[in-house]
C-alpha cells in the first residue's frame, strides 16, 4: 500500500522532468485548494488569483527540491501561505496585534453555530479586520499552531492567541448581527 508521500508520484516525477502536461495535471489537482487558502488570507479574489499563479510558478521552479518527505500538497501549501504572508507584508497592511486581552476572554462563549453554511462563515470572514482574519485563517482553517503563526508573522505566541480569541468573538458578533447564529 503506498504512503501518502507516494500520491501523484508519477505526475510529480514527470513535472520534475519538465513535462508541461504533468505540471498542468498537478495544477488541476491542487489549484482549487490553494486558491481557497489564498482567498481566505487575502480576502480578495484578484489577489488570490495572482498569488495562486505565483505559488505554482515558484513550485514548478523549485519542484526539483521536492523530496517526497511530506505530501506534495503540504509542500505546496507552505509555498502558498508564504506567498500570501509576503504579499501582505509588501502592501504593509495595517494589522494591529495586541496581547493585552485578559485571560478570561480566551474562554469559550456560548454560541449556537448549528445550521451555519460555509458561505455564511466566508461572508463573515470577509468583514473581519485583516489581522484577525489572518490569524483565524492560519490557526483554524490552515492548521498552524500559535507558535508557528507567531514565527510566520513575527509576533509573540500570546499575541497570536489573543488575536485568535478576538477573531472568534468578532466572527460570532458578525454572524449574530446577520442573523445567522445566536448567542445561547
Amino acid at each position: 500500500m503506498p504512503s501518502y508521500q507516494d500520491i501523484h508520484r508519477d505526475i510529480i516525477e514527470l513535472s520534475k522532468a519538465g513535462n508541461s502536461q504533468a505540471q498542468f495535471q498537478l495544477y488541476q489537482l491542487y489549484a482549487k485548494a490553494m486558491y481557497n487558502i489564498c482567498y481566505r488570507i487575502m480576502n480578495s479574489r484578484e489577489e488570490a488569483e495572482d498569488i495562486l499563479q505565483e505559488s505554482f510558478t515558484e513550485a514548478f521552479m523549485k519542484i526539483d527540491t521536492f523530496r517526497f518527505e511530506s505530501a506534495f500538497g503540504a509542500w505546496l501549501k507552505r509555498i502558498t501561505v508564504n506567498k500570501c504572508i509576503n504579499a501582505l507584508k509588501k502592501r504593509k497592511a495595517e494589522m494591529v496585534y495586541t496581547d493585552t486581552m485578559p485571560v478570561s476572554a480566551y474562554e469559550e462563549e456560548d454560541f449556537d453555530s448549528r445550521g451555519l453554511t460555509v458561505e455564511q462563515v466566508q461572508h463573515a470572514l470577509e468583514e473581519m479586520p485583516e489581522g484577525y482574519r489572518l490569524v483565524f485563517s492560519l490557526f483554524l482553517l490552515e492548521g498552524y499552531d500559535h507558535g508557528e503563526i507567531a514565527q510566520i508573522l513575527g509576533i509573540s505566541e500570546s499575541t497570536s492567541k489573543s488575536q485568535y480569541a478576538r477573531a472568534r468573538q468578532k466572527i460570532q458578533q458578525i454572524l449574530i448581527q446577520k442573523g445567522y447564529g445566536r448567542q445561547v
